[in-house]
């Protein structure tokens, strides 16, 4: 299950430098500091990815930080682009459904804790 948050969380950064070069190339429709905040979140959210696969601990602090930060600056493009409420509705849920099911398997069953105190009690 770890894989497939860890998996859900890249894509969801990659999508949002993907989304952000692809709209700089096009003629921008928000200002610069959005786009390149957009790109920068984006980017720490993939190298968060990487930091909650291996459990590296605050990895997935960081990676709800950059979800958060990906969330405001959705509903600032949001007010620009006339969005609505539905996606941010959409993408706060998908982060939320993402930091669960990182959590899920993050906490260690208890039957694995009896199974690695038993083999660590030699």
């Amino acid at each position: 299950m770890l894989t497939i948050a860890s998996l859900g969380m890249f894509s969801y950064g990659i999508y949002s430098v993907g989304w952000a070069a692809a709209d700089l190339v096009r003629g921008a429709r928000l200002e610069l500091w959005a786009e390149l905040g957009l790109m920068a979140f984006g980017a720490l959210l993939s190298l968060a990815a990487a930091f909650v696969r291996v459990r590296l601990p605050g990895g997935l602090a960081f990676a709800i930080g950059a979800m958060l930060g990906l969330q405001a600056l959705a509903v600032h493009d949001a007010a620009h682009l006339g969005g609505g409420i539905t996606p941010q509705v959409v993408r706060g849920s998908i982060a939320i459904v993402l930091v669960a099911i990182a959590l899920s398997d993050a906490r260690p069953s208890p039957a694995r804790r009896a199974r690695g105190s038993a083999h660590g009690s030699t």
